[in-house]
């Protein structure tokens, strides 16, 4: 189960709400070890897709010496689907590659009127993908 703080859910939500109709996609950085999302990173789509996300190699880069000078790993790695529901492609699939990682998806198809608005995570181990349960909660 994916436990979130009602601020970094709403930080996700309205990271992928401005960045529509492209996806949007970022990291929540936790203390090693604990599981615990604490630290809101958006990233910028290098794609600029609006159905494909990508992160920027040299901001990746960046993103993973400072989580390690931080004692923090990726908890959560969040993006958007902007016209289908929130749920992995493949594609997203063949990319998981952080076994310990909630994969988050939001939704914003509702947007433009096509479905109503999802927030889902999932793990993703080895091609195999697990939904989970979300709960929001007010702090920690």
């Amino acid at each position: 189960m994916l436990t979130i703080t009602q601020a970094l859910y709403d930080q996700i939500v309205a990271h992928a709400r401005e960045d529509h109709p492209d996806e949007a996609c970022g990291v929540v950085a936790g203390p090693v070890g604990t599981g615990r999302p604490e630290r809101f990173i958006p990233m910028l789509n290098a794609a600029r897709s609006p159905t494909f996300y990508e992160f920027d190699s040299q901001d990746l880069l960046k993103l993973y010496r400072e989580m390690d000078d931080r004692d923090e790993e990726p908890v959560i790695i969040y993006h958007s689907h902007t016209a289908t529901e929130a749920y992995p492609s493949r594609t997203d699939i063949g990319y998981a590659n952080e076994p310990g990682a909630h994969y988050v998806l939001v939704s914003t198809a509702d947007a433009d009127g096509l479905g109503e608005f999802q927030f889902r995570s999932f793990r993703i181990l080895d091609g195999e993908v697990t939904e989970e349960e979300v709960e929001v909660v007010a702090a920690y």
